[in-house]
């Protein structure tokens, strides 16, 4: 396994160089900007003067908003609106109003791209039903960052978000994600991130690549690479803290092949055959046999029915 530290600077005063150009900000326009992840110097100068010049700035969190505006020595111009996950549905017209009115409205959320497993969402899908003009100020975003330092493969992958919390929810969508070919990212948190990594190792088995990115762009960023067993025993030695990004090489061309459902009778079948060959009960056959045949969808097969079927074969 290969582990990797690196340590970022913050400058002092990052707004500085970003006040000498000249930016546009667009009127009558909802305007989604990605603030720093974790390094306050990662702040573009549109952001700074949106931060400045928006009519509305609609946050996440007010506070961190004011936090990252006094560390960038920014005086935020505009009226300051709370846009949480709780509540972004029912303030999306009414924002979306000042935009019809020829107001600037400024989407951030606390880290990243607003929309991308942060709130967003509602106010454009609301603007381009209205026809409102919507645009993007990019900036940081852990997903492309963590994929450009895994090593792993970047011209093709796909992002799932966070690993459901639930043990059998997270495994049937591993399972549904087993046969993935594109390289394959998602969030973590440190409270989950050794239950996730075991159910990675039980689908994906040991051997695929992969990184645990954790901090990016803080002082303290780490990079772990290496297999699933490997980096799942790195967690159990070494726990990761902060925010963590898993970056996941994709599929082989053999556990790529598309798996067909088996119905029930072959299920049944199979279980019998598993269970002669080695010894087994037929009810511990049926649960070895469904959990190495799930559905498309990650499923697995039920065991009632499947017993059912081999009690019909034997009569």
């Amino acid at each position: 396994m290969n582990e990797q530290s690196e340590h970022t600077g913050i400058a002092e005063d990052p707004a500085d160089e970003t006040r000498t150009l000249h930016v546009d900000v667009p009127r009558g326009t909802v305007v989604l900007a990605a603030t720093p992840i974790g390094n306050t110097a990662d702040a573009s100068a549109r952001l700074v003067a949106l931060l400045e010049r928006a009519d509305i700035v609609a946050a996440e969190d007010t506070r961190r908003l004011y936090a990252l505006a006094n560390r960038l020595s920014v005086h935020v111009g505009g009226r300051v609106v709370a846009n949480h996950d709780h509540n972004e549905r029912g303030k999306a017209d009414a924002l979306l109003d000042h935009v019809a009115n020829g107001e600037t409205v400024l989407v951030v959320s606390d880290a990243g791209m607003p929309t991308i497993n942060d709130p967003g969402l509602a106010i454009v899908r609301r603007a381009i039903e209205r026809g409102l003009p919507v645009t993007c100020a990019p900036g940081p975003s852990a997903v492309l960052d963590a994929l450009a330092l895994s090593g792993l493969p970047t011209d093709r992958f796909c992002y799932e978000g966070f690993l459901p919390r639930k043990h059998s929810e997270r495994m049937q969508a591993l399972r549904a994600l087993k046969g993935e070919r594109r390289t394959i990212v998602f969030y973590e948190t440190l409270h989950r991130i050794a239950e996730s990594m075991a159910d990675l190792e039980e689908v994906f088995g040991p051997d695929r690549r992969m990184a645990l990115c954790r901090e990016l762009t803080k002082d303290y960023e780490q990079i772990r690479r290496g297999t699933i067993h490997e980096i799942n025993e790195s967690v159990a030695n070494d726990p990761p803290r902060g925010e963590m990004v898993l970056v996941i090489a994709g599929a082989s061309e053999d556990e790529a092949d598309p798996a067909q459902s088996l119905s029930v009778e072959e299920l049944a079948e199979l279980a019998m055959q598993y269970a002669q060959a080695h010894g087994m009960r037929i009810k511990d056959a049926i649960a070895e046999v469904i959990g190495k045949h799930p559905n498309a969808d990650g499923t697995l097969a039920n065991r009632k029915q499947v017993y059912n079927a081999v009690l019909a074969l034997r009569d």
